[in-house]
């Protein structure tokens, strides 16, 4: 059966590999989000897959968290807008 949100397992497998550190995962986290069907809601995605697979204390399930926050409101982008007041 296909998995139509984790389409080459990547975050089922990262659940079963024993001592994955937080940079693989972060790694395996930005190469799942980038294989999500056109038009899915990463956050909703996201959600999903800590529902199905979150274990308390892996680094997969820290990763995921971070991902279903909200992003951070940063400054001003830059460009030349920015510089026109």
């Amino acid at each position: 059966m296909r998995d139509e949100l984790d389409p080459k397992g990547l975050i089922a497998e990262a659940y079963r590999i024993e001592g994955i550190a937080a940079e693989e995962c972060r790694s395996i986290f930005f190469d799942w989000a980038l294989s999500l069907p056109d038009g899915q809601d990463p956050r909703e995605a996201v959600t999903v897959m800590l529902e199905r697979h979150g274990q308390e204390g892996h680094p997969m399930t820290a990763v995921l968290r971070e991902g279903a926050s909200e992003p951070l409101r940063r400054g001003r982008r830059g460009g030349a807008s920015g510089r026109r007041g």
